[in-house]
């Protein structure tokens, strides 16, 4: 069977209402992609990648940390290098697709959510004419599209996103990680798509961040934040699927719970830090607008410093 046969026969087996959710994603990202990320990104990115283009004279105007100094000095005349955008990137959008991914709240679950982001990243990428790839994994990897280019290769990615139904409920990060560092053969941007609960990923993520250029979205689901005081309640962990009942009632319970859920956060965001990752925090009532605007910005500024 032939690759578009195999494709054709994929789509043929998605559900209606996934198709369907695809294109309201298109609809609704599609002015974000077009007005303001696209240039964003562009400025962010595509700078990121310059390569050797010739040693040209010196002309007036020209940048003098630009100056080819061994050259200049050959020829007893002034030369300077010339460097040119590398024309084409590679992305790979990273989704946890386990358990606890799919969570959320009314407005909005992670998994919508992750689909949402792929769309606005794929969507970007393309117009960029770079090429966009997936992996979504679980505690294994549970499926990947290599990157490719074109609209319908981005909507294909948010296709599978939604479509996604992971075999495993558990997170192995480190997995995920590893294989892709398999998969990029060149210097890529890597967006890992999580709630980053997981354990130890650290080192994994090190190996990840030191040939690309990796991006932590972090997908922070608000009632997961705080023990609601209801009473005695029945929990389900997502991952697991371990019973508990917890008399939410209870100011110890509650506060033990929220020392937890700091104890999650805080060497996370040590982690990036010390890899040097930039985090992009997205709360799903609020989406992730805002969040990459920010995101973009810091980059932007980063690199005007630098």
């Amino acid at each position: 069977m032939t690759r578009a046969a195999a494709e054709r026969g994929r789509a043929a087996a998605v559900p209606p209402e996934v198709l369907r959710q695809v294109r309201r994603i298109e609809l609704r990202t599609r002015g974000l992609v077009n007005s303001s990320f696209t240039g964003e990104y562009h400025s962010v990115f595509k700078g990121m990648g310059m390569e050797f283009a010739e040693v040209r004279e010196y002309q007036p105007g020209d940048e003098v940390r630009t100056i080819d100094w061994n050259v200049s000095a050959r020829s007893q005349k002034l030369f300077v290098k010339r460097f040119v955008e590398e024309r084409e990137l590679t992305v790979l959008v990273l989704v946890d697709t386990s358990g606890s991914s799919r969570g959320g709240g009314l407005v909005q679950d992670k998994q919508g959510m992750a689909a949402e982001m792929a769309a606005v990243l794929a969507l970007t990428a393309t117009r960029n004419n770079d090429r966009v790839g997936l992996l979504l994994h679980s505690d294994r990897v549970e499926h990947v599209v290599p990157p490719r280019k074109g609209r319908r290769h981005a909507l294909r990615l948010v296709r599978d996103v939604l479509a996604a139904r992971a075999l495993q409920r558990g997170t192995d990060l480190s997995a995920a990680c590893d294989y892709a560092s398999r998969l990029l053969p060149h210097r890529s941007i890597v967006f890992v798509v999580s709630d980053f609960v997981a354990p130890a990923y650290d080192k994994a993520l090190a190996r990840l961040a030191r040939r690309h250029d990796v991006v932590a979205v972090v997908l922070d689901d608000p009632s997961e934040r705080e023990l609601p005081n209801v009473g005695v309640a029945r929990l389900v962990d997502a991952e697991s699927g371990a019973l508990a009942e917890v008399d939410t009632s209870d100011p110890t319970v509650r506060a033990r719970y929220a020392a937890l859920v700091r104890a999650e956060i805080e060497p996370r965001q040590g982690v990036f830090r010390r890899l040097g990752v930039d985090e992009v925090l997205v709360p799903l009532e609020l989406g992730y607008v805002d969040a990459m605007r920010r995101f973009f910005k810091t980059r932007e500024t980063r690199a005007r410093r630098r």
